[in-house]
């Protein structure tokens, strides 16, 4: 295993005032607000983009426009015009999207309600906006939500997607035609269910073709996966909302790949094979003739391309990809006009770019080492680069390179010290750099493909936070005492003491591929909450356990089919170094963590009772039985053949081991972790007469967020670390 030697040893405090934290400052005050530039969108020459900004005096959104080679800002759509015909009031809108030829946009009016089903996408009523002549016209008027609306490529027409089927609105006539018409509760076609949005990250289930004369489409049939049902507690007799929810080892929804033509409306299906229990994660068009689907087996450790020909209907496959354990799904398939094509891939070992011929063969690796790739932003084909960002520097670290497509002549193109994200443009010709480090906050740039600086678009140097003490942060490794090096940070009181004795409150996450221990702004709680209980006397403590990310393939798989034993033990790992430093009280050792982080606070107070005085386990996953098929079985196979494993990383099954403080939380609206993991682990406690704490959110889900709950949650939190830590 690779070494991973300390990377900084910096001590940094952003001020030496004495003011002093409250919660209701960070939490329910704009004071430490950063400054962003939201709804970023590069215009088609490459050289412009627009975003979005609030309008001081009309308190509505404008579309901005930036022109990157003058740095000219200009009103492109302005608030007030988005009136439509009749009306007096401008609509709320929560996207919009421009034609190609950039004379038209759709604007999505703002959905009414909160969403279980498609929660990452704007949903509601479609407007269309004409840039020539300022009007806005409603083109549908339906009383439930439109999801993925999209302009043809030429421009002419409007897909979307409504009560499971797709449409399309010629713009000139106004007129709707129905392109699928089977849809029902069970058969939806164009989205996905809530597992495939919340593993597999997508949501938009239909493609236009290049030239626009087909779509291509995801059909699920939900009708075997089981249905979970939420209670809100809004009502006399309640509100249900049932959603479809397969846990491990459930029947999932049968995938179906179609592909529509537009003008004589036939459906043409991509044979996926005999088995029928598989995934169907991306599809995408090679070129207008050709799709390429990516079909991934259930156990998501072998991955073929399928290539579709839609003239011929002949099909072949492009390329196959097989893991011992499993595959990561990513963004990263890119073909070229020659028909060879990009991919990311971890078959040496870490993530890096392959590029692969017409026919499938590997032609070369372009990037190695041992590092990883971050995020592919892509290839500029006429000048041969292709830009990425890795982790080269240090895993704590993201920067920014460029490289040849023969892998040669890679550049560095960000050397400020923290955590870079990338924005290019189509051309290639600029990017936005949306950088921060532990001591300062996101700022956005803009910069020429070649790193120099075009100018700086915000600068989060908050004038506030100076007046204030905040904690000073070390970045270390340690070795744990079986020999396992590990990346940890400790933040420290601003007037901390060596000769005293103080506690320490552990945070974590842990869950395969995340990290919590980067060179990184960590907002309201990963900065400003953990200098507030800095100044409270405490030290904040993180670990990257074994199954974490940027350490290659192999120390993140080690994980797989046992979850919670490694970390665990890395966590115990953690409370023993700290116990070694003469000036922390290794009798008061609490540790908290929400989601992954609150099954592993959960199992470690309770596998780790010896080491750690205290938990506050928030929305955390109490068997992992009760969590959905994708994520689950990714990392734990099926339970069907794994049941040992599965009852054994259960922190509900070993409940008769808390000694410490525990304090469980969790929103009773929670479609993503159902509120049955706290109600069984309550139980569980019970049945074994342990005494804890518990606080429920009606209402709220995964984030527990809105109105006061934020400040409502970190308060509780708060009380119980001083009394019981």
């Amino acid at each position: 295993m690779k070494k991973i030697f300390l990377i900084l040893f910096v001590f940094t405090s952003l001020t030496s005032q004495n003011k002093q934290l409250t919660l209701e400052d960070i939490f329910q005050s704009s004071k430490f607000m950063s400054k962003s530039i939201s709804g970023i969108q590069w215009m088609k020459n490459g050289k412009a983009f627009t975003y979005l900004e609030m309008d001081t005096t009309s308190k509505l959104m404008n579309i901005m426009k930036y022109d990157a080679t003058s740095k000219i800002r200009t009103i492109f759509i302005e608030g007030q015009n988005l009136k439509s015909i009749g009306s007096a009031t401008p609509i709320k809108f929560s996207s919009f999207q421009l034609s190609a030829d950039e004379k038209n946009a759709i604007f999505i009016a703002a959905p009414p309600e909160k969403q279980y089903m498609s929660r990452l996408t704007p949903a509601g009523n479609i407007f269309l906006y004409s840039l020539e002549d300022k009007t806005l016209r409603q083109l549908t008027n339906y009383s439930e939500e439109i999801y993925h609306p999209k302009f043809s490529p030429d421009g002419k027409m409007i897909g979307y997607v409504f009560s499971h089927n797709i449409y399309v609105i010629e713009i000139s006539s106004g007129k709707i035609k129905e392109l699928t018409n089977d849809g029902t509760k069970n058969i939806i076609n164009g989205k996905f269910d809530w597992v495939y949005e919340e593993e597999f990250g997508i949501a938009d289930g239909w493609r236009w073709s290049p030239d626009g004369s087909s779509i291509a489409f995801w059909q699920l049939d939900q009708t075997g996966e089981p249905d979970y049902t939420l209670t809100e507690w809004d009502s006399l007799h309640l509100t249900l909302k049932t959603m479809k929810y397969p846990k491990a080892g459930d029947p999932n929804a049968i995938v179906k790949i179609g592909i529509k033509n537009i003008s004589n409306g036939n459906t043409d299906w991509v044979d996926l094979g005999i088995e029928q229990d598989i995934y169907v994660p991306r599809i995408v068009w090679k070129n207008s003739k050709e799709l390429v689907v990516e079909r991934m087996n259930r156990l998501q450790n072998k991955l073929d391309l399928i290539l579709f020909n839609v003239e011929t209907k002949n099909q072949s496959n492009l390329f196959s990809e097989q893991a011992e354990k499993y595959l990561e799904v990513h963004n990263d398939l890119k073909f070229l006009i020659d028909g060879s094509f990009i991919w990311t891939s971890e078959q040496d070992g870490y993530r890096h770019i392959y590029l692969y011929g017409n026919d499938g063969k590997l032609i070369r690796q372009i990037t190695k080492g041992q590092w990883e790739v971050d995020a592919f932003y892509g290839i500029d084909e006429e000048d041969g680069a292709i830009y990425f960002s890795s982790s080269e520097v240090s895993p704590l670290q993201r920067r920014i390179y460029s490289i040849k497509l023969k892998g040669t002549n890679k550049k560095e193109l960000t050397s400020s010290v923290g955590t870079h994200r990338g924005n290019f443009s189509p051309s290639f010709d600029f990017y936005i750099d949306n950088y921060s480090n532990h001591t300062s906050p996101n700022n956005t740039s803009l910069y020429k493909n070649n790193g120099a600086l075009v100018e700086s678009l915000t600068s989060n140097q908050n004038s506030n936070m100076k007046d204030y003490q905040l904690g000073v942060t070390k970045y270390f490794s340690f070795t744990s005492t079986d020999g396992i090096n590990l990346n940890a940070s400790l933040m420290y009181p601003a007037d901390f003491d060596s000769t005293k004795k103080y506690p320490v409150l552990v945070y974590t996450y842990g869950g395969p591929g995340s990290q919590v221990v980067t060179d990184s702004w960590g907002g309201n709680r990963g900065v400003l909450w953990n200098s507030y209980l800095c100044q409270k006397g405490y030290l904040i403590f993180m670990v990257d356990n074994r199954g974490t990310g940027a350490r290659g393939r192999d120390f993140r798989q080690l994980t797989y089919g046992q979850l919670g034993k490694l970390e665990v033990h890395d966590q115990v790992e953690g409370a023993k170094y700290l116990s070694s430093l003469n000036f922390v009280d290794s009798k008061r050792i609490g540790i908290w963590g929400w989601s992954y982080g609150g099954y592993m606070s959960s199992l470690t107070i309770l596998e780790g009772a010896d080491y750690f005085s205290m938990a506050i386990a928030v929305a955390p996953v109490t068997s992992w039985r009760f969590y959905d098929t994708i994520y689950t079985e990714r990392f734990m196979g099926l339970p069907q053949f794994n049941s040992a494993n599965y009852d054994d990383s259960a922190p509900i099954n070993h409940a008769k081991k808390l000694k410490g403080k525990f304090l469980l939380v969790h929103g009773a609206s929670d479609d993503n972790v159902h509120f049955q993991n706290a109600a069984t682990l309550a139980t569980a406690l019970q049945k074994q007469g342990k005494q804890f704490s518990t606080m429920f959110y009606p209402n709220k889900n995964h984030g527990i967020s809105g109105g006061n709950t934020t400040l409502h949650v970190y308060t509780l939190m708060t009380n119980y670390i001083l009394e019981n830590l």
